[in-house]
């Protein structure tokens, strides 16, 4: 960790926050535009152990950055040290190869000092120079949530790690990312959380980040979301639900690689799942199984 705090302008109220790893180029052009912007947010980079040059880079290139240097690792859970280090009310979340929009974050804090309750916004997201909509974005702008009075958006229970803004204090209260998922589908998981706690989690298409991926996809992501779905079903939910999960994933492990894979990793996982496992409460339970398709 370099020994510079991270520049907080008067009355700024959220800073950044990007987990990352051999991705300096990617990273480089993510600090560019963060730089950019109007708010000009502090900017904290909590770095898994690069060995690319990553962390000479925003020494050199970008002194107005705090780095975080971990000595392994810690995938998701890394941006808790980060949460933890800035001092700002709310966190805005980025990746290496997204940022935010002007104005966004101005509208996020909007958002969340109107709504006490409000712990999370998931951003609608853009993707790539055309600014494509994500296909995220339908999904959580038709959550059959629906609206209440004391929040803003839609309510969900999901968003995309590189396109959430949240409370500080509601993230941690909810204990940020799972260690036992380490990377992948890790947000369904923090979403239930913090409904699980009483924060809201909620869709405000006003809050706009863009997200340029790299084109080739990264080696055993699928895999890696679908371990994670049977782990937090172990985590959170019924256990009929989670043997079933298991049990269809085992079925597709007997003619599928990446299946197989996910297969593997979970039981691997499993007994620090269940050492964790905390059911979620029953009205969350519901939102869930809604979510899911199963009004029951």
């Amino acid at each position: 960790m370099n020994g510079r705090p991270p520049p907080v302008p008067p009355g700024s109220a959220v800073g950044v926050v990007i987990a990352t790893r051999d991705r300096r180029d990617s990273l480089a052009h993510t600090l560019r535009r963060l730089r950019e912007l109007p708010e000009r947010p502090p900017v904290v980079v909590v770095d898994n152990a690069s060995r690319d040059g990553t962390r000479e880079m925003i020494d050199r290139d970008h002194p107005e950055v705090r780095v975080v240097a971990l000595a392994e690792n810690q995938g998701a859970t890394a941006r808790t040290d980060g949460v933890r280090l800035l001092g700002t009310p709310y966190v805005a979340f980025s990746d290496d190869d997204s940022w935010w929009a002007p104005g966004a974050l101005t509208a996020a804090v909007r958002h969340l000092e109107a709504h006490p309750r409000l712990g999370l916004i998931a951003a609608r997201t853009l993707v790539g120079p055309e600014g494509t909509e994500d296909p995220m974005n339908e999904v959580l702008a038709t959550s059959p949530l629906g609206r209440v009075a004391d929040l803003p958006g839609t309510q969900v229970l999901g968003f995309l790690g590189c396109a959430a803004v949240a409370r500080r204090a509601a993230y941690l209260d909810a204990g940020g990312y799972h260690r036992v998922l380490f990377f992948g589908a890790e947000e369904t998981l923090l979403a239930y959380d913090l409904a699980a706690r009483g924060w809201g989690v909620t869709y405000c298409p006003d809050v706009v980040a863009h997200h340029h991926p790299a084109a080739a996809p990264r080696p055993h992501r699928n895999a890696l979301q679908r371990r994670n779905e049977v782990l937090t079903a172990w985590l959170r939910r019924p256990l009929p639900l989670a043997l079933a999960r298991t049990g269809a994933l085992a079925a597709e492990a007997r003619r599928d690689g990446p299946a197989r894979r996910a297969l593997r990793e979970a039981l691997l996982r499993l007994p620090g799942a269940l050492r964790a496992r905390a059911p979620l409460p029953p009205h969350v339970e519901r939102a869930a199984r809604l979510l899911e398709g199963d009004p029951a």
